[in-house]
């Protein structure tokens, strides 16, 4: 057995744990050290932080969870300024041995290597995940994550996306008007613009302007606490329809990787666990034609393993170096 430290870096926070692996797998996952990404100038800043706080030398193996793409000689944060040079991992922070993966992929490792009493019934059948075929995950946050699991009889693999950048598409006239709200800022219009912590605001934005209404909160985090608490009915809308978004874009994602069930995640995910089963969500998930009784038959769930950025990219680590 052997320690790791372990790191989950993304829009907002960055999070440092030790596991221990054997075997390839991961035996526990420490308590977690979670930093502000603008409190730091940089990754290599915000890891002497951990080890200030944890009052230890680090590992010198490294498993690294990363918001954005991670091929090629410099990583760029989707929503944080901080660069990384993976060439210079062993002269700035003294690790010998990583392994980088793409925030979504962590959290497909996580989905893949979890135990059943960590994951949520939101719709379909109540049964267990797949141990055959593609999961496909997504994930609201700071950004939108998405990725797919393969399981095969023998191994699995990982496939990281950035499939939380496909275009939005409207599916009814309201949505039209949302959409041609929302072009007034953004020239392309994402499914990001809509499923994410800011997306939110986003809709709730277009739905004032819609309703002729002035905006009453300041802010995301006071618009998502109105809105989960049922304090405002602009606001109560604006989740509605996130919902209901949220429930199409899964639905396609799923078309398109061939997936046989889908996991939700990502920051917002635990935070809708009890409204997502009550809203318009399944829905919108079958609504696909021809293909409305495939996907009445797809079970959803919601991860509920408070860190799985942090546990996948362990997982991620021991299944590259056992």
């Amino acid at each position: 057995m052997r320690e790791i430290a372990v790191a989950d870096v993304g829009g907002t926070h960055a999070r440092f744990a030790v596991a221990q692996i054997e075997g390839g797998r991961v035996v526990s996952l420490g308590d977690q050290v979670k930093l502000q990404t603008a409190d730091h100038g940089s990754f290599q800043l915000a890891w002497q932080e951990f080890g200030r706080r944890q009052n230890i030398d680090l590992p010198n193996e490294l498993a690294l969870s990363f918001a954005g793409p991670v091929g090629g000689e410099v990583l760029k944060l989707t929503n944080n300024p901080w660069v990384i040079r993976p060439a210079l991992m062993k002269e700035r922070l003294g690790v010998d041995r990583f392994t980088i993966v793409n925030d979504f992929g962590a959290v497909g490792y996580a989905v893949a290597t979890l135990p059943e009493d960590q994951f949520l019934h939101v719709c379909g059948p109540e049964r267990s995940l797949p141990d055959h075929g593609v999961i496909s995950i997504l994930g609201p946050g700071t950004g939108l994550g998405v990725a797919a699991l393969l399981r095969k009889p023998d191994h699995y693999e990982v496939i990281e996306t950035e499939g939380g950048h496909v275009d939005f598409a409207p599916l009814d006239k309201l949505e039209d008007q949302i959409l041609s709200h929302m072009r007034r800022n953004f020239r392309r219009v994402s499914i990001e613009r809509l499923i994410s912590g800011r997306g939110l605001w986003n809709i709730y934005d277009a739905l004032a302007t819609i309703e002729g209404r002035g905006t009453t909160f300041h802010d995301e985090k006071e618009l998502w606490t109105a809105a989960l608490n049922n304090q405002d009915s602009l606001a109560n809308a604006a989740l509605d329809r996130f919902c209901l978004t949220l429930g199409a874009v899964a639905g396609d994602l799923s078309l398109a990787q061939g997936g046989s069930a889908v996991v939700i995640a990502g920051g917002l995910g635990l935070r809708l666990v009890d409204h997502l089963p009550r809203s318009g969500f399944r829905d919108r998930f079958i609504a696909k034609g021809r293909f409305e009784r495939r996907m009445d038959d797809m079970p959803v769930k919601l991860i509920t393993y408070p860190e799985p950025g942090l546990f996948g990219a362990a997982a991620a680590f021991a299944k590259e170096h056992g």
